[in-house]
């Protein structure tokens, strides 16, 4: 095989190490881990706030949702793994990109896998589209449907090319320590992309319009002075040819800050509940949460380049792939494996700071509304509408749950009540 310059090994232990400390260090300042301040959270009884029906159809629904989900998930990463850790990727990126320009080959293999993998999972997906449909959770066509699933595959192979180029340069210019430069790159590349990602991503998938004067406007923008936060203007998406189901929504920061909220919940909440999810997204806002992922997301990505840096320079594991040099397009469905593992591994942590996130956004949408009963009845209403299992697997949601369920979001005003007392 090729020799190549030993990697800095060292230094990417250094790197990793300090990482994986300032991102425990800026998850224990930033994060809010109490969900309900010098008290416990105590779940509302699912009998209490759910007929028997509803009980059973959300659980009916989820059951299978769940299945499609989860299976869709295994087969995904037994065929990323499979094309990253077997020579089975790296034969088809060389019949591929026959040419010998590296920075060619690299988005075309990206693409390979990437469509690879979305079309294997494929059907699962389609299986779920058809279950969505049966309970009326969305009314989209089949080819509105496949519409936004290309759109969605074509992002997905822009952004992975262009950082699977940026990395793949700089390891054949700095074999050593291209993962110092790489850090960088990733850290710059995630503050740009939530940045621009309102302005630039979120259109390709829905219109925006602004929030037509009114009675519920002005009540919006009064809710955004008493939180403290600056409100240009409030947006309503065109959801509802995508979905049924009620949401609302912030995105970019800065300059590029943006709340959004889905056309179905103008039309299909009462005012009041609809204010309440207003003052959850405003919450939001007021607290810099997605500056608070960015930066989380920023250090963990430190981290993972680190990671993905030792790893690379393990030879069994490369030998293994079919890769004589650990620079070139070959590298691609390898590198992409190991960010699906590594993701998933990820996942409890990243969806634990989201769910402390969004229970914070609740504690202050019930203190700036005071609506506690609304509160509840939203939570309530969005769960049927939306088809909700009020009682998912408890490792089920510790690994893939992002929101707290709604059992213990309907008991947190009860909850806090008993803290304040």
């Amino acid at each position: 095989m090729t020799s190549t310059p030993r990697l800095n090994r060292r230094g990417a232990v250094a790197m990793l190490v300090l990482a994986v400390v300032g991102l425990v260090l800026a998850a224990s300042l930033l994060v809010p881990w109490e969900w309900v301040p010098g008290g416990h959270l105590v779940p509302m009884s699912a009998g209490k706030l759910f007929t028997a029906e509803q009980l059973l159809r959300g659980e009916e629904y989820a059951r299978v949702a769940r299945l499609l989900s989860w299976s869709s998930l295994a087969v995904s990463l037994a065929v990323v793994g499979a094309l990253g850790f077997t020579r089975l990727g790296s034969r088809l990126v060389s019949r591929l990109t026959s040419c010998r320009r590296w920075f060619l080959a690299v988005p075309v293999a990206t693409l390979a896998v990437l469509l690879v993998g979305r079309v294997v999972t494929l059907p699962f997906g389609l299986a779920l589209r058809q279950r969505n449909l049966d309970y009326g959770l969305t009314r989209q066509s089949l080819a509105g449907w496949f519409s936004d699933w290309g759109r969605g595959l074509l992002v997905d192979a822009v952004v992975t090319s262009l950082l699977l180029l940026i990395l793949v340069a700089l390891m054949r210019r700095r074999p050593r320590d291209w993962y110092v430069a790489g850090a960088g790159v990733v850290v710059v590349l995630t503050f740009v992309g939530s940045l621009l990602y309102p302005v630039v991503i979120e259109p390709l998938f829905n219109k925006f319009t602004p929030m037509a004067d009114g009675a519920f406007k002005s009540a919006v923008l009064r809710l955004a002075d008493k939180e403290g936060v600056h409100v240009d203007d409030v947006l309503v998406a065109d959801a509802s040819r995508r979905t049924t189901t009620y949401n609302a929504y912030v995105s970019g920061f800065g300059g590029t800050r943006r709340i959004v909220v889905f056309d179905t919940l103008m039309e299909g909440l009462p005012r009041k509940e609809a204010l309440v999810v207003v003052a959850h997204e405003l919450a939001h806002a007021k607290n810099n949460d997605v500056l608070v992922g960015t930066i989380l997301g920023a250090l963990g990505g430190v981290a993972g380049v680190a990671a993905l840096a030792l790893v690379l320079d393990i030879r069994a594991v490369r030998e293994r792939a079919g890769i004589d040099d650990p620079a070139d397009a070959r590298l691609v469905p390898l590198v992409l494996a190991l960010v699906a593992i590594g993701s998933l591994l990820a996942s409890p942590a990243v969806n634990s700071v989201s769910r402390a996130l969004e229970a914070r956004a609740d504690r202050v949408s019930l203190q700036t509304t005071g609506a506690d009963g609304a509160f509840i009845a939203m939570q309530h209403r969005l769960a049927v509408q939306a088809v909700r299992d009020p009682t998912p697997p408890a490792w089920s949601q510790f690994w893939f749950g992002t929101h707290p369920t709604v059992l213990q979001r309907a008991g947190l005003p009860s909850s806090l009540e008993a803290a304040r007392s």
